[in-house]
């Protein structure tokens, strides 16, 4: 991990990780036994974080146990973090994070793509001391604490996003820019209101629903689908170029 090459990346500007734990007195778990086979290898990425000044020997009332995952490889190990407990007690930081459907439906359009690998992309995020005292972690080597966000924390995916979001203001927008993107808006919000008044209208003169198979499937065959009418609505054009 640290010894490939991979050191400690300069710190962000105008972001730092905190931990609130709304006054939650301090969990100090007890470590976990570690494979006598995976000591060694455990050491060395323990060293590296140590060397690369990522985490720091600790004397915190607060401890998390350690989870070591074996890689694809089936060499090399990586070092987890229970905050299962942590994370039960820390209030949450709300932010709205991009949904995979969204950022798929935003592609379709598009013939090239770039791929940006924000390598030890959280390691960039300082932290305060309450959340280092807090992140600490036991093991059989000893008590350590992050001096970087670590993964595992429940707000740190919400921290990132938005560091990443502020970054790349004005170079992300919806395809058309800003001004198209408005007056799709637009153009949806109104046929909304109009679908939902002729909802409402034609809910006056509601007619007697069909009681037989067959009269249910005339009825159907004269009127429009509703994965036509959600195609052919606004709504479906708010992504596309």
């Amino acid at each position: 991990m640290i010894a490939s090459g991979n050191a400690l990346p300069p710190p962000a500007y105008g972001v730092v990780f905190d931990i609130d734990v709304l006054g939650h007195p301090p969990i100090k778990q007890k470590a976990r036994r570690t494979p006598l086979r995976f000591l060694g290898k455990l050491y060395e990425v323990l060293k590296g974080l140590l060397t690369a000044r990522l985490v720091s020997f600790s004397d915190s009332p607060w401890a998390s146990p350690i989870v070591i995952v074996l890689k694809k490889n089936g060499i090399d190990i990586r070092l987890c973090i229970d905050y299962k407990r942590v994370n039960a007690i820390t209030a949450i930081m709300e932010y709205a994070m991009p949904l995979v459907d969204d950022l798929l439906t935003e592609m379709e359009a598009y013939l090239w793509f770039c791929s940006l690998d924000a390598a030890s992309g959280f390691w960039v995020v300082m932290m305060t001391r309450r959340a280092r005292k807090i992140s600490a972690f036991v093991c059989a080597l000893g008590q350590f604490e992050w001096l970087r966000m670590p993964f595992g924390l429940k707000n740190a995916p919400m921290i990132y996003q938005r560091m990443i979001d502020n970054a790349l203001w004005g170079f992300v927008q919806p395809k058309g820019g800003w001004a198209n993107f408005s007056e799709k808006m637009r153009i949806a919000e109104t046929a909304d209101a109009e679908d939902r008044a002729g909802v409402t209208e034609a809910s006056v003169g509601l007619t007697e629903t069909p009681r037989t198979k067959f009269e249910a499937d005339r009825a159907l065959s004269t009127t429009e689908s509703a994965v036509a009418t959600l195609v052919n609505s606004p709504l479906a054009d708010m992504y596309s170029s």
